[in-house]
């Protein structure tokens, strides 16, 4: 059985484009390869050959790994969200109890989450703890070193 995954349309429009790059221009690539290398001769001692159609065979698992994700993917309707409560594609003000610092995530899909752009996963610690959870509840999040605790400060939709 297979697993769904939400996408926002910018994520699902990424997983798209990556896809056609690999059949429309890596595939392609890839037999090219194959028949360079079939050209060079004998094919038994024919290292280039072989690693050639182990790439091909790489590059075909991907695309299928890739075609699952797609058929699998559901877009998320953001206008039907609701904001009282944290959910994908909230994003939400959450405070650190321990030292009052204040953060702001996105939740999203894991396959979109980006640390560096405030994109945190809903699969991950902090955003499994998160869902939920509604303004001005306290979170309990267990982490390695211990249970963190964060406030959510405000949800949103922008």
């Amino acid at each position: 059985m297979s697993k769904v995954s939400y996408y926002t349309a910018e994520g699902l429009k990424k997983l798209k484009d990556e896809l056609d790059q690999l059949k429309s221009i890596e595939r392609p690539k890839a037999s090219q390869a194959i028949a360079d290398a079939r050209d060079k001769g004998d094919l038994s001692e024919n290292a280039e050959y072989d690693a050639a159609k182990e790439a091909q065979g790489l590059l075909e698992l991907r695309i299928a790994k890739m075609e699952e994700l797609y058929a699998n993917a559901r877009l998320i309707d953001e206008s039907q969200l609701d904001v009282s409560k944290v959910l994908v594609l909230s994003n939400v003000k959450i405070k650190n109890q321990a030292n009052g610092m204040e953060m702001k995530y996105t939740l999203v899909a894991e396959s979109e989450a980006n640390l560096k752009e405030g994109k945190i996963s809903v699969t991950s610690p902090i955003g499994k703890g998160l869902l939920g959870k509604s303004v001005g509840e306290i979170a309990e999040i267990n982490v390695p070193n211990g249970i963190l605790k964060f406030e959510i400060v405000e949800i949103s939709r922008d």
